[in-house]
């Protein structure tokens, strides 16, 4: 679509099969997924600091009542202004490893260390180039380090953790197509995606945000349940 419309997003529920009975996780839950032509990794973050931001102030500006009443101070999201601090991997790991020596390079960020990197920030943070092998293989390796990928997650303070994910994606098909290979994947089962590379596509960047865990950090709730109306959890489909 956006070879036709240029910029676009879509917001629907989104489901995961994920063993996950936290205060942070649904089965079902509202994804914001936006998708930019012609935009690169540093766009991106731009992109999506500026749309949180959006998000925290009209919130504060409209509603700053709600927001005593359920506990959150409307001045303390009024600091959320970008830019917003940015580190690496790289960086990441080090920072972990200070209270954790044995994480190793190359693990994915659980909540355990997400918990770890937000003491170290009062605002949103973005976590930039992660490694090949914690990342769908759609996301562009970097020309400089091919170990690690133009991907960025944005975690929010106070133990929250992970509110987006995305990352620069690979238009090029002959790449996508080696990216396919190296993970074990079969191409006959991505032959429509990796067409869509081949047909006309241009450089292109995106993101996927979870609604109710952005609104669960705004808003300074204890638990995710609170964020939509009839939550899904791993052991509650029915609503």
């Amino acid at each position: 679509m956006i070879s036709g419309v240029g910029k676009i997003f879509t917001l629907a529920p989104s489901f995961r099969a994920e063993k996950s009975r936290t205060r942070r996780h649904l089965t079902e839950y509202w994804h914001l997924e936006v998708e930019e032509p012609w935009l690169e990794l540093d766009g991106l973050m731009h992109l999506e600091e500026e749309l949180v931001t959006q998000m925290c102030q009209q919130m504060r500006e409209k509603m700053p009542e709600e927001l005593k009443f359920i506990g959150r101070d409307p001045e303390q999201i009024a600091k959320v202004k970008p830019p917003f601090p940015r580190i690496t991997y790289d960086e990441a790991v080090d920072l972990v490893q200070k209270s954790n020596p044995s994480f190793k390079w190359g693990t994915d960020l659980a909540y355990e260390e997400e918990k770890v990197l937000t003491e170290h920030f009062e605002l949103p943070f973005f976590v930039s180039h992660y490694p090949k092998s914690v990342k769908a293989f759609y996301h562009m390796p970097d020309p400089k380090n091919t170990k690690v990928t133009l991907s960025t997650d944005l975690l929010a303070p106070e133990g929250y953790g992970e509110i987006t994910g995305g990352g620069q994606r690979i238009h090029d098909a002959k790449l996508l197509l080696a990216r396919i290979k190296e993970e074990g994947l079969s191409a006959e089962d991505y032959k429509w995606y990796i067409d869509l590379r081949r047909y006309g596509t241009v450089p292109h960047s995106g993101f996927g945000m979870g609604i109710e865990r952005t609104l669960a950090w705004i808003c300074k709730l204890e638990h995710i349940r609170d964020a939509i109306a009839f939550p899904r959890l791993i052991n509650r489909i029915y609503p």
